[in-house]
């Protein structure tokens, strides 16, 4: 319903372009899955991470990823918990999401997404997401089903990535990142640290965006409408 919002104040009409859902769906789909490939970047094309640099002792960084690590040795030792390898991941996945809003919102203002209802014949139960009794809009089915191939795409690389592809999980004796720290050294270019900084930014920018949406009850392209001066939607 946030996302999907149809032609907010201050938008033209989309009634003069209409193309089919089907259409807009792939269309979606591909722009999602072209961005998404470079949250895949390979790792050894990437800068490895200087030791001294990366690390600031005493921090919570480090006092959390020693606990875990004492605590679930298993689960640390495949990368998963307060480590810096999930930190990237997820530092990853926010700044997709910050393409796709940017995105929707570009789509949306220059009228690429269709308009009207979907038809409860052809859809069945899935017309009726939201538990209502009014089908849900085209707009929104298109921007779910970009978002589901981009889904799709980040388990296909988690369960079984390409061999260029940088993996979730770390191998069976392949050594951990060092804790980045709490201050990350800057360092131009595609390096690791470079990446895992731009992933914190927008991390902290998805909490900060979806806590001014909800405490203020405005959808979250109207909010980031207002934070660029109207350009996303004008």
């Amino acid at each position: 319903r946030i996302l999907a919002r149809c032609q907010p104040r201050g938008i033209r009409s989309c009634n003069s372009f209409n193309p089919s859902p089907l259409a807009m769906a792939r269309l979606l789909a591909a722009l999602a899955m072209l961005a998404s490939a470079a949250a895949f970047v390979p790792g050894a094309r990437m800068a490895a991470p200087r030791a001294g640099a990366m690390r600031m002792q005493g921090s919570v960084f480090d006092s959390a990823t020693s606990k875990f690590a004492a605590d679930f040795p298993e689960f640390y030792a495949r990368g998963w918990g307060p480590t810096t390898k999930a930190e990237r991941w997820n530092g990853r996945h926010a700044m997709f999401g910050w393409f796709a809003i940017v995105l929707t919102g570009y789509m949306k203002s220059h009228g690429l997404l269709p308009t009207g209802a979907v038809d409860p014949k052809a859809w069945g139960d899935l017309a009726y997401l939201t538990g209502g009794v009014t089908p849900i809009s085209l707009e929104r089915a298109a921007i779910m089903a970009a978002h589901m191939h981009a889904l799709f795409i980040s388990a296909a690389a988690t369960i079984a990535p390409l061999s260029f592809q940088d993996k979730l999980l770390l191998d069976k004796g392949e050594e951990a990142e060092p804790a980045a720290g709490v201050f990350i050294p800057f360092e131009p270019g595609l390096t690791a640290a470079n990446e895992l900084m731009h992933g914190r930014f927008a991390m902290l920018g998805l909490v900060a965006l979806l806590t001014t949406s909800v405490s203020t009850n405005t959808p979250i392209l109207d909010v980031v409408n207002t934070w660029l001066g109207g350009l996303l939607l004008g």
